[in-house]
Parts: C-alpha cells; structure tokens; sequence
C-alpha cells in the first residue's frame, strides 16, 4: 500500500508539473484550446519521437524535370476571399504547406514564418489550410486567420481552406504538386499535415518535405539556398 502511494505520488507531482509547463509554454497563447495548448507544448518531443522512428520524414528532389504546365498559369483564393495570382511569385522560390491548427505539427507555423522572414528577398511561404487529416481543421477562414495571427504572428498568404487530397474537389494548385502529367515528375501527395512542396524560381517543382522535416531543417534551407 505505501509503494502504490508513493507511486500515485509521483503521478501527481509529474502531472502538475507537466501542467504548469503547458501554462508556462502557452503565456502568450490567445483563445487556444486545451488541446491546442497541450500539443504546442509537446511539439519539441513529438519532432523528436518522429525523427527517431523515421515517422513523416520522407524527402523527393527532382534536378532536371520541367513542368508541363506551367506554375504560373494557377491561381487561388486567399483567406480574405480576394484572388492570388501566382504570377507575382515570379522569380522567387515558394513553399508550398497544408496546414491545420489541431495538429501535432501545428507549432510549424512559427518556424514557417520565421523562415519567410529569414528568405523574405527570396522566399515566398503560403499556406493551405486543409481538414483532410483526422479532421484537425475544423475552423471557419475567419477563425484559422485569426488563429495564425494571433497564436504565430503569421504574415505569409494564407489560401481559404480547401482539400488537398485527390478527389473532384482537389484544390488546382495541389492538382498540379501532386500530377505528374502538371508538374512534370512528382505523384506524391501530402502525407499528413504540414508536407512542403517547394517550388524553384522558373516555377519548377524541386523537392518534397514530409510533415516531420523541420521547416528550418538543414534539408529546407539547403534546397533554398541552391
């Protein structure tokens, strides 16, 4: 009976302590769900668990295919609603992300930002809002927005919220990232929240990135740097 108190002891005192981190960790959250402060939280031991087990870590280059149709005849809606004309993205490199904000790797919005600002002379990062996995975004537009802004300082585009999975309904930018017969060579579509497609300055597709490939990892800003 005394080690089992000692045990549930220990229980509490960790669950506490995990508690107040989560708190700490979240000072500055604003209208976060316990939820999504509880994964905010453990986003650092979540990258480190998937690392280690080689879960969401797959990578794809192409060196040489050009697309068929080019990157530039796309456009999207924005969050706001207003039209994005991917022409302005012109001469610059562009990542490409699904997002969500009740996921594992939602804490990718910082860094995500934190390189656009890092490469804003030479970078574009536009997100791509999507509830196609496990149902993790289930906000309005006008919710995700304020989400990003308020919880990450998100000032990259936004798209409005869309699917990016195969079917009639496939958002036509992720109809061209993942079309081999569009983008000249690359099949593969988002594995989970959170995959990154970067685009080159000739609007040709040059990498894949799974979820668990850090935005700030050396692998992303090697590719941004050829």
């Amino acid at each position: 009976m005394r080690k089992l108190k000692r045990f549930l002891l220990v229980i509490l005192v960790l669950i506490l302590a995990f508690a107040g981190y989560v708190q700490i960790v979240n000072r500055n959250s604003t209208n976060m769900t316990r939820r999504q402060k509880v994964l905010k939280a453990v986003y650092p031991a979540w990258m480190w668990i998937t690392r280690l087990t080689g879960t969401n870590t797959k990578t794809m280059e192409n060196k040489n295919t050009e697309p068929l149709i080019s990157f530039y005849t796309l456009k999207g809606e924005l969050i706001s609603g207003s039209v994005f004309d991917f022409t302005q993205l012109i001469g610059k490199k562009v990542l490409l992300v699904n997002t969500a904000s009740d996921c594992g790797y939602t804490d990718q919005y910082e860094q995500l930002q934190q390189l656009q600002e890092r490469y804003k002379n030479r970078l574009v990062v536009v997100g791509f809002p999507a509830n196609d996995f496990k149902e993790q975004e289930k906000g309005t537009n006008e919710e995700i927005a304020q989400f990003c802004k308020v919880n990450y300082g998100v000032r990259f585009p936004l798209m409005a919220k869309s699917i990016v999975l195969k079917n009639e309904k496939q958002n036509p930018v992720f109809q061209w990232l993942t079309d081999s017969a569009k983008n000249g060579w690359n099949k593969q579509q988002p594995s989970w929240n959170f995959s990154k497609y970067l685009v080159n300055e000739q609007g040709a597709l040059t990498n894949y990135f799974d979820p668990s490939v850090s935005p700030l990892s050396e692998q992303i800003l090697s590719a941004i740097e050829k």
